[in-house]
């Protein structure tokens, strides 16, 4: 690298390496760019270090404790079960390592190359890479702008030792005896059903009138029904005003569907959404339309409002998910070398790692009825399946939205075990232009899972096997 006032010229440069940037700058190298990507903290991002994949272990380790507690009903009592949390957060790290090791590897091998430090934008065709060190600046053909998002903070509940965000919920030292959650949205739960399987006394506070509002209530019920079966307390239309911090733990005053009440916990989670990470980057100085919010409007190909410099994840609209920040990557990337590739969203999944576990993906029953569709609704519960009673998790269903003039697949949701696997196969059917019948011909494997798919498909088409329509 040339150091000194003299500018590093490179075809794309891209500005974070979470799941949108990492994969961005891999696809663009394999496209034949010659490509840099700048990180200022851990490679991997939010999601490899302090979102999807240690939530995603913390939960399981959740589950494994909760089972071996609670497995009388199949026979198996294993007495004093022991929770060692130091060695629960030296697992869960590393996981993370192997990960986030494994990205620097790919990098490396697609010939990317990696920088540390902080990127800011001198005009549109020029940033300034800083360290604590020094400075140097780079000059691109196109950049892919990746920076993610990060915890929303409350101006009344500032993060501390005791108020924690996300992030600082995964790096707990101890399991809290009692934990309180200001919000009721996928992060929330998560959390909130991790720490209440490990023997912590959960509250959560959720403003709306159910926890998770993002998904049908049928499906939120469900997860709300083992949340209090786990012990944890679910306060609706809740609105947290005020909170005391002592040295031992935290006092919330909230307003309960119109009724002061105070509550008291070790620790205090706020899951309050995310905030796009835009305001340091220079951005004006490049000429990027950024709206009030710290969105970056952008089209098709994941263009902002300059024609060289590209945007994608948690920082342009849409939902603030891995997946879709890897899918953008994809598309700019491709889209930089000339490729056709444009967004299309129909076939997104959304998933909580809950108890039961949530997906959804297309349109959901109303939504169709508001584009103005004629449907067919169908619906197959878990517990008519062979593979979820062996696997003791009879709770939950799949609901199939299709066409009713030709049975095309608009949407499935999904509640039950290993929900987050198999809403693959309906997103494959959506993206595919499949019918219910399609779905319904395709011999699926016995015993398993997947099979709900099948069934759900043949109620659809009013030939149902194993419930009686």
């Amino acid at each position: 690298m040339v150091v000194g006032d003299f500018p590093v010229e490179v075809d794309t440069l891209v500005i974070g390496s979470g799941p949108g940037g990492y994969v961005a700058a891999i696809r663009a190298a394999q496209l034949g760019q010659k490509v840099t990507i700048v990180e200022k903290e851990n490679l991997g991002g939010v999601c490899l270090n302090v979102g999807c994949i240690p939530s995603k272990a913390l939960i399981e380790a959740g589950h494994r404790y909760h089972e071996a507690n609670h497995s009388e009903d199949m026979g198996i009592s294993v007495g004093d079960v022991k929770l060692d949390f130091t060695k629960v957060q030296a697992w869960k790290a590393s996981v993370v390592n192997k990960l986030t090791g494994g990205v620097e590897g790919l990098l490396k091998g697609n010939k990317v190359e990696i920088v540390k430090g902080e990127a800011y934008f001198v005009d549109d065709s020029t940033v300034r890479i800083m360290d604590e060190k020094s400075s140097q600046t780079y000059k691109f053909n196109h950049c892919i702008v990746a920076t993610g998002s990060r915890p929303i903070e409350l101006p009344a509940f500032k993060f501390s030792e005791r108020v924690v965000s996300s992030t600082g919920a995964l790096a707990l030292k101890e399991v809290p005896k009692k934990l309180i959650v200001i919000g009721g949205g996928y992060i929330g739960i998560e959390l909130g059903s991790a720490y209440a399987n490990l023997g912590s006394e959960v509250t959560i506070l959720e403003g709306t009138k159910s926890i998770l509002p993002g998904f049908e209530k049928q499906m939120s019920q469900l997860v709300d029904r083992r949340l209090k079966k786990a012990g944890a307390v679910i306060k609706t239309e809740a609105f947290a005003q005020a909170m005391e911090e002592t040295a031992s733990g935290v006092k919330v005053t909230a307003e309960v569907q119109g009724k002061v009440e105070e509550f008291e916990g070790d620790y205090l989670l706020v899951t309050v959404g995310r905030k796009p990470n835009t305001e340091d980057l220079g951005l004006e100085q490049a000429g990027v339309e950024v709206d009030e919010k710290g969105i970056i409007k952008v089209d098709k190909q994941c263009r902002t409002s300059v024609k060289n410099i590209y945007a994608i994840g948690d920082i342009v609209p849409g939902p603030q998910l891995a997946h879709k920040a890897s899918y953008e990557g994809k598309v700019a990337a491709e889209a930089i070398s000339g490729h056709p590739s444009e967004i299309d969203y129909t076939a997104i999944p959304a998933v909580v790692f809950s108890g039961p576990e949530l997906a959804t993906v297309g349109l959901t029953e109303a939504e169709a009825k508001e584009e103005g569709y004629d449907v067919v609704v169908a619906k197959f519960p878990f517990a008519a399946n062979g593979r979820a009673l062996s696997l003791n998790e009879s709770e939950g269903f799949m609901k199939m939205v299709t066409r009713k003039e030709d049975g095309l697949v608009l949407g499935v949701q999904i509640a039950g075990a290993n929900a987050s696997d198999m809403i693959s196969e309906a997103c494959v059917a959506i993206e595919a232009g499949m019918t219910a019948e399609d779905i319904a011909l395709t011999i699926h494997a016995h015993p398993s899972l997947g099979e709900i798919t099948m069934e759900t498909a043949e109620v659809a088409l009013g030939m149902p096997i194993h419930i009686v329509k």
